[in-house]
């Protein structure tokens, strides 16, 4: 099974990226499944239902999301209507929308998604995501209610990120981290078969703070007064993600590369597939 997630989406540029190369990159890699953070996606802060419908037209099956979920107040109303739309598992009971889903591939695999933020440094402080990600995998196993099992692990801190990728590895198929916007340089296999990503970068323009543009970001270091709002920054938009091949078999991975496609960042498909 061929397995893409991509990171966090931020603003229009962003997003138009994600939608203009997703369905070749379907097409050329004969992707199975495709994950696709979209947390940003509005303006840098949230996501609206349009921008999720019209990612999910684009080819993505889940839309995965973080801290700023809520920030778009349409969110809390639409969160309960899609399946394919997750916020974080580890928010507590009574929460609109859902943390993870049984989903099917296009090769008619089973593949449990499920949306974890860590806590460390990060607001709000949520539940244990180690409890919620335990529970998670007891209700659905590996090969036995899932075939591929993907964790978007929302966090700020790599070490949490690390122990929470040791915690499930031999269980899930993927932990690969979003929330930071920097591609990282550790994609692996863990020693259970589980891949492994700290984080797997940003959709969007990288001649930026984090996909904002940049002047208001180095205003605020500079004079710790704010000049006025956080704005999405507008120029060309590199896709970052990850490609996982997972063993049918095992449901465990077996190839892992980075995907990187426009400016500013070295371009980069996984070879394996071609």
């Amino acid at each position: 099974m061929r397995l893409l997630f991509l990171g966090d989406i931020v603003g229009k540029t962003g997003r138009t990226a994600v939608w203009n190369r997703l369905p070749g990159l379907i097409s050329d890699l004969k992707l199975d499944f495709v994950v696709v953070n979209g947390e940003n996606a509005a303006g840098g802060f949230g996501i609206t239902e349009d921008i999720f419908l019209e990612t999910i037209n684009a080819g993505a099956d889940v839309v995965t999301t973080g801290n700023h979920v809520w920030d778009q107040k349409e969110a809390v109303a639409f969160a309960g209507r899609h399946d394919q739309f997750l916020r974080p598992a580890n928010y507590p009971q009574g929460t609109p929308g859902r943390g993870s889903g049984l989903f099917y591939a296009r090769n008619g695999a089973r593949v449990l998604v499920a949306n974890v933020m860590g806590r460390v440094f990060m607001h709000p402080e949520l539940d244990d995501p180690f409890k919620s990600a335990e529970a998670i995998l007891d209700a659905c196993p590996l090969k036995e209610q899932a075939d591929a099992i993907i964790f978007d692990f929302h966090a700020e801190a790599t070490s949490e990120k690390q122990c929470f990728g040791h915690f499930v590895d031999g269980r899930a198929s993927l932990v690969v981290g979003t929330h930071t916007h920097v591609p990282t340089a550790d994609h692996q296999i863990l020693n259970g078969g589980t891949a492994y990503m700290s984080d797997a970068g940003m959709c969007g323009d990288y001649d930026s703070s984090l996909g904002m543009d940049k002047e208001e970001p180095l205003n605020r270091f500079i004079s710790k007064m704010p000049k006025g709002r956080m704005e999405a920054a507008t120029g060309p938009a590199t896709v970052c993600g990850v490609a996982v091949e997972i063993s049918d078999a095992t449901g465990l991975a077996e190839k892992i590369a980075p995907l990187r496609l426009g400016p500013r960042l070295a371009e980069t498909l996984p070879t394996f597939w071609r």
